[in-house]
């Protein structure tokens, strides 16, 4: 049969593949993409007879990618993602700030910021559909890479080729520490302070863990503290109100964060501060790099009452 009447695979059965490919589990790829377990199969069971090639190895305990199915699971994603282009090309045409925006965004941005965004979404982009990602930043960058999410809210800089930063604001930390500890409530702190204290981190892999370990070892600190570390900003505040030692804050976190325990006192550093940029980060040559750019400026307008330095957008 020659190339030009072979059957081509569908974007259905590519589909189906790839999420299996990803979850190596059928029920799990089926509820992903929203197909009926049996026509998950028989999508994949059509693609290989149309490639003629084994795409899995299938057990009755598990599903293994095959050595043709990992190389073509590949293309597979590859397609799915210049499909998505595609249409988010043409949605783009069809009219600005409408339809699905996946907007991803870290752990130590998302409570604090959230609101403002969404609110900022609800009144000037009201046909905006805003879909909300909360993951760590390599996940995030690993979604904005692949196409799964279209925009980023997280810490810059990422130093990532094929990403745009749009800076929105910097702010400072502050040293959160339990009632009684020497440094609890003062200010003009040295950041040497930082050399002597039970300093309390997040969890591998939150890029405020890496922010406080570089703000150590600029004040001369070379051992990482790692003896008790947290999920989440929650749990790290309520270890520090027990007595575990201090921590490092956003300030953008601060108000949430430390008024659920009596136990806590805050302490500013002395100029300059430990900081940390916050910015949206888009791929480079994103068909709706114009909105995103202006969603950037409106953000920074509506940001402003919080205790962060705005910044111009070329910074």
């Amino acid at each position: 049969m020659s190339n030009g009447r072979r059957r081509q695979p569908s974007l259905a059965q590519l589909r189906a593949f790839a999420a299996v490919a990803e979850y190596l589990h059928f029920r799990d790829a089926a509820a992903a993409i929203g197909m009926s377990q049996p026509a998950l199969s028989g999508a994949v069971s059509a693609l290989e007879e149309i490639l003629g090639v084994t795409l899995l190895e299938r057990t009755t305990r598990k599903v293994l990618l095959s050595p043709a199915g990992e190389r073509l699971a590949v293309r597979a994603k590859a397609v799915l993602a210049e499909v998505g282009a595609l249409m988010e090309e043409a949605e783009a045409v069809r009219a600005p700030f409408t339809g699905a925006l996946r907007l991803g965004v870290i752990p130590t941005v998302a409570p604090y910021l959230l609101p403002t965004v969404l609110r900022l979404v609800h009144e000037r982009y009201p046909h905006l559909d805003l879909q909300v990602h909360e993951e760590q930043t390599a996940n995030l960058i690993d979604g904005l890479n692949s196409g799964r999410l279209d925009l980023l809210l997280l810490a810059v800089p990422l130093g990532v080729p094929g990403v745009v930063e749009l800076p929105l604001f910097d702010e400072d930390f502050v040293l959160v520490t339990p009632l009684d500890h020497w440094l609890g409530g003062r200010e003009g702190i040295a950041r040497e302070a930082l050399k002597e204290l039970n300093l309390l981190l997040l969890d591998e892999g939150h890029c405020l863990r890496d922010q406080a370990l570089d703000i150590c070892r600029e004040a001369g600190r070379e051992d990482a503290p790692v003896t008790t570390t947290a999920a989440g900003l929650s749990t790290l505040v309520q270890l520090v109100a027990g007595g575990l030692g201090c921590t490092l804050l956003p300030r953008t976190a601060l108000k949430l964060e430390t008024t659920r325990s009596s136990q806590l006192l805050t302490g500013s550093f002395a100029e300059p501060a430990p900081s940390r940029r916050v910015a949206l980060a888009m791929r480079t040559g994103a068909a709706r790099a114009a909105e995103y750019e202006e969603l950037a400026t409106a953000l920074r307008q509506a940001l402003r009452p919080l205790p962060v330095r705005v910044l111009n957008g070329e910074a």
